[in-house]
């Protein structure tokens, strides 16, 4: 059993469902104390964070990910339990195997391996290790970042474990995210009886134009990085019970996932505008959940593409599609910052898996990016 694959089975033993850590950061911090880092545990509220960096000197190398999972589903529909991690037909099977334990575990043994190789490489190394990525997001790397910003610790690139193949390890790696904004919205209406709907006012005929049109507007056209920002309605609500009443008022939740061609205070201009337009009166709340970030072509690209080709034959396709990730708390600090992961074609599933050879490619690579990054 490869270093990689052992270290793996061991997260993956652990029940870290969100934010329980459950003890993955305490396997880390022990094994990175022991090749020299500095380690301090960072906990905020419920979460708990782990920030441990080699070395003082500039330019500093980020590698940043999470132990939390979410939840396994219904335990019998599982081939074998999701945290008693299996390994079958070259696949390991297991709740975070893909999402992200597996790079995770690359990640602690490619440093291992370069500092054995290495001991006096240039720079600084660190682990940015959060259990808040599949919850709220509000007590994890946000909070770290900040500690981080005040103490003026800056980091200079950073390599995120997030599940980011398609079809084969490391055919795509992303170089950015879209933003994301949620509104819960609240059209007010009157209520009455469907027999006499001159004396009431219901809240989805007087909102139903005014929908047509925030469905079907043109956002914008994306640009070079980003696809065009998309509109979506997840939740819909309204209604007494009753078959015979006309109700007093409707609730929706709806999500944009924007591009860097709009903000979200342009986002929520434009749709002020439009409910402005209806028959009715309304109530918002705005959460905002990431703005949207790029890095450009350039030295992390550029390596990252160079060592993916030596280890898998294969320039990898760059893209900025998908849901948001830590990477929206990391890219304002002006860290360069990337994506490469396992695939991701069983996260969040039943029978969650990783390729036991994908594991030592992401191994092999994350190595040789330090190696190039930080020499001797």
């Amino acid at each position: 059993m490869s270093k990689t694959l052992e270290t793996a089975i061991e997260l993956i033993s652990k029940a870290s469902i969100t934010p329980d850590d459950a003890g993955c950061q305490t396997l880390l911090a022990d094994r990175l104390s022991k090749i020299g880092f500095h380690i301090e545990k960072m906990p905020f509220e419920e979460v708990d964070n782990l920030w441990a960096r080699r070395n003082s000197a500039p330019p500093l190398f980020v590698f940043a990910g999470h132990t939390d999972v979410v939840p396994t589903g219904p335990l019998e529909k599982w081939q074998s339990p999701p945290f008693q991690p299996e390994v079958r037909d070259g696949q390991l099977y297991g709740r975070g195997s893909a999402d992200m334990k597996g790079s995770i575990a690359a990640m602690l043994v490619a440093c291992e391996n370069f500092i054995a190789e290495h001991p006096n490489h240039s720079g600084s190394i660190a682990f940015l290790i959060t259990s808040d990525e599949e919850g709220p997001a509000k007590n994890g790397t946000v909070k770290v970042v900040e500690t981080l910003e005040k103490r003026k610790e800056t980091m200079n690139w950073c390599l995120i474990g997030e599940p980011s193949s398609k079809d084969k390890i490391a055919d795509v790696i992303k170089n950015g995210r879209r933003g994301s904004i949620n509104a819960k919205l609240k059209i007010i209406g009157k209520q009455g009886h469907v027999a006499y709907p001159h004396l009431a006012n219901n809240p989805l005929h007087a909102f139903l134009p005014i929908m047509d049109e925030l469905v079907n507007k043109v956002w914008d056209k994306g640009n070079e990085f980003f696809p065009p920002t998309t509109f979506q309605i997840a939740n819909f609500n309204m209604g007494t019970g009753s078959e015979n009443v006309i109700p007093e008022s409707l609730d929706l939740q709806f999500n944009l996932r924007f591009s860097t061609a709009l903000t979200d205070k342009k986002i929520k201009k434009q749709v002020a505008e439009i409910l402005d337009k209806g028959d009715f009166e309304y109530e918002i709340t705005w959460r905002l959940s990431g703005n949207p970030f790029i890095t450009p072509v350039g030295d992390l690209v550029d390596i990252a593409q160079t060592c993916i080709q030596e280890v898998c034959d294969d320039i990898p396709e760059l893209s900025t599609s998908g849901g948001t990730s830590d990477g929206r708390f990391i890219a304002p600090t002006g860290a360069q910052v990337l994506e490469l992961g396992p695939l991701n074609k069983t996260i969040h599933q039943i029978n969650e898996c990783v390729g036991v050879d994908d594991l030592e490619k992401l191994t092999q690579i994350y190595q040789k990016m330090l190696e190039a990054l930080l020499p001797d």
